[in-house]
């Protein structure tokens, strides 16, 4: 079931972490604080909204480097019920794609939980002094992928923030699977 989310919450400080990487390193939050900004995003191996647009968020992370903002992508799927997203699948999931930023396991589910991370894929988008500006779309891509030429949202966002440090007023909710979370 196709989930979306929440507004952005403008000035909110992102809570600090610290996950596993399928590069086998561990990660913290001042890992990535870049100083244009800072790309979260909650994603997962087997959903078929981060499948579309997958290619384009490794493009955009990227491009957004040379502008000073630091990615990083974070599964928090409950890998028991969904193995598709287990660790050592993150790791052929990241290789296949390219990544350039890590994948952080959060098997815990408390980093989702801390973020209120409603969906795969869950773009939150920091300035350089970690207050959330951004929480919104990649783009116009649904579970297919948009077309070649649509407009970046996330990347022009990102640019935006890492320029002014502050995000645009007007942005389109995420949409995605739910996070899948552990039985209680």
């Amino acid at each position: 079931m196709a989930v979306s989310t929440p507004i952005c919450d403008f000035g909110w400080k992102a809570p600090d972490f610290e996950l596993p990487g399928v590069d086998g390193s561990t990660y913290r939050l001042a890992d990535f604080q870049g100083s244009g900004g800072t790309l979260i995003m909650f994603i997962c191996n087997h959903c078929p909204y981060v499948k579309a647009i997958i290619d384009r968020a490794v493009r955009d992370a990227g491009e957004l480097a040379a502008l000073g903002v630091k990615t990083v992508a974070i599964c928090s799927n409950d890998a028991v019920a969904y193995p598709d997203d287990s660790f050592e699948k993150m790791k052929r999931f990241a290789a296949d794609h390219g990544f350039p930023f890590p994948y952080l396991h959060d098997e815990s589910q408390t980093v989702a939980k801390a973020y209120d991370a409603a969906c795969t894929p869950d773009f939150f988008g920091f300035n350089a002094r970690l207050e959330l500006q951004y929480r919104g779309r990649l783009d116009e891509s649904g579970r297919n992928a948009a077309d070649p030429g649509a407009r970046r949202e996330l990347f022009e966002a990102m640019k935006q923030v890492a320029e002014t440090g502050e995000g645009p007023r007007e942005q389109t909710a995420s949409m995605g699977c739910s996070i899948k979370w552990k039985a209680a």
